[in-house]
């Protein structure tokens, strides 16, 4: 349906007639305008700049009353005046008290009213139902065709891409049982011959919403016309900020230091610290002047010869993976559920059916005897134990073990993606080809420079571990390192050459003083 519309024209209205309709319903504009930015048509529409903005000296940019902030709270208060979308808000029971519930809900229901189809009119028609008509069609990565995805194959965008999908179907499943049971749904949404919703129509809400979602203090996250045409850019060349008055209306305030000529773009950030894949996955694109994928999250699982496997899986409340993330020159790696592996019933850590207060029973986990009431507090205990070296030594393995299979996934996929043909007469979009092979190669090199990374924190840690037994003395560990360095002795042959005299640097430091 929504796809329909904009190829028929009735869904689909050109940004010349965006100022009329903002001056209708309280959204007002001060030295900025909306519209195509001249060479970068194919974005879409953007905030520009329609004099010189002086920061410190400029109003609000864009200002948007309360009432005209697509969120939770507007979801609510057009249902009190909509019998029919109050019928399906209800029938989706807790999905449809949620943010993205009712927002998705909302928009596919003005999308609906919008539809010249219907003999019979079903809804309310909220201003929104205008706005939508402004949005683009956005090239999400759950819009591209299956040779598209394909090029993903080795990124962590592409599990996270399946995963989407399950669950976008997933919510449309629920959408179309839950409505089929009010009449006026069976029929004009439902009905196997003239039923205007399908899938598509869902992942359309979904494009509208994902790609354009800010989280307004003290709204949380909303759609917010004017303020949400506003494009990505990060670091020093973000020009604007959005925010909420004092009285809770939505505001973009041009950043103090800033000052833009006119005809050029006022763009916000959507989080400067979002990876190359997340840009991709929930905006459609990656920053040109993205030079690193920043981060990624690599899923782990617990080893099937693990004798506690079932009853960690059980437990865990965290997602099953880590975040790998650039940290200055550097990477670095978060996780709480990679701990779970580390360690098990000889270190320390038990399981134990209990009953509740409530007569149920429950999974109690414990470590060194001590109750443990959140996965989250784990790692803590494991720092004050005195094997923390150890615990710490398993889990950098562990990461370094699963960031060496992703490179290797990367790798073995990479010669067909990049001799890939696309473009004219192929299902291949240019645009698609180029974003895929540009995450490709951000998150290689992310990759890469983490094992490298870590192959000298495993190595360091080994040194340190084995040093007090392999060493007696300082003057002999200086002799080793005179004969590492010389290439003439290799007291660990599993440790690259080049990283050994540096490492035995650190063992100075490392060894106790009684050792000295």
């Amino acid at each position: 349906m929504i796809r329909r519309g904009r190829k028929e024209g009735w869904l689909k209205l050109p940004t010349s007639a965006l100022p009329a309709w903002s001056a209708m319903n309280n959204i007002t504009y001060n030295g900025v305008k909306i519209g195509h930015l001249p060479g970068y048509e194919d974005r879409g529409s953007t905030v520009i700049a329609a004099r010189y903005l002086n920061g410190g000296e400029e109003a609000p940019l864009i200002h948007v009353s309360r009432d005209m902030v697509l969120s939770l709270e507007l979801v609510h208060d057009h249902a009190k005046s909509d019998q029919d979308f109050r019928e399906v808000i209800a029938a989706l029971g807790e999905f449809g008290r949620t943010s993205r519930g009712a927002i998705l809900t909302f928009i596919l229901m003005q999308a609906f009213t919008a539809c010249p189809m219907p003999s019979k009119k079903r809804g309310v028609t909220h201003p929104f139902s205008e706005y939508i008509k402004f949005l683009p069609e956005e090239l999400l990565p759950t819009f591209w065709s299956e040779s598209e995805r394909a090029l993903l194959i080795g990124t962590t965008l592409r599990p996270a891409l399946e995963a989407k999908m399950k669950s976008l179907y997933r919510e449309f499943d629920l959408l179309r049982a839950s409505t089929k049971q009010i009449s006026w749904c069976r029929d004009l949404w439902w009905d196997e011959i003239e039923g205007l919703i399908d899938y598509d129509d869902w992942k359309q809400c979904d494009a509208m919403y994902r790609s354009r979602a800010l989280e307004f203090p003290g709204i949380g996250d909303s759609m917010v016309a004017g303020i949400d045409m506003a494009n990505h850019a990060s670091g020093e060349m973000t020009g604007a900020l959005y925010e909420t008055d004092s009285n809770g209306d939505a505001i973009l305030l041009l950043l103090d230091q800033k000052h833009i000529g006119p005809g050029d773009e006022v763009t916000i950030t959507y989080g400067d610290k979002k990876g190359a894949c997340e840009m991709l996955f929930s905006y459609g694109f990656i920053e040109d002047s993205m030079t690193s994928a920043r981060e990624m999250f690599l899923d782990l699982e617990i080893p099937d010869d693990d004798p506690l496997k079932r009853a960690k899986n059980a437990i865990a409340t965290t997602a099953p993976g880590f975040r790998l993330y650039e940290d200055h020159n550097a990477t670095s790696w978060e996780s709480d559920y990679v701990w779970l592996i580390c360690v098990n019933e000889e270190d320390g850590l038990r399981f134990q059916i209990v009953q509740s207060i409530d007569g149920d029973q429950e999974l109690q986990i414990s470590w060194q005897g001590k109750e443990i009431d959140d996965i989250q507090l784990l790692r803590p205990q494991l720092l004050e134990d005195a094997r923390w070296d150890i615990f710490q030594l398993r889990a950098v393995t562990v990461i370094q073990s699963r960031v060496e299979s992703q490179l290797l996934s990367l790798s073995e996929t990479d010669d067909k993606a990049i001799s890939t043909t696309y473009g004219e007469n192929t299902s291949i979009r240019p645009k698609a080809y180029s974003d895929a092979l540009k995450l490709r190669s951000l998150e290689r090199k992310l990759l890469e420079q983490a094992y490298e990374n870590f192959e000298q924190q495993v190595s360091l840690k080994k040194v340190n571990f084995y040093s007090p037994i392999l060493f007696t003395n300082i003057s002999h560990l200086q002799h080793v390192k005179d004969q590492e360095t010389k290439g003439t002795r290799k007291i660990f042959p599993e440790i690259e050459g080049s990283y050994m005299p540096a490492i035995l640097d650190g063992v100075f430091a490392a060894c106790p003083a009684t050792f000295r």
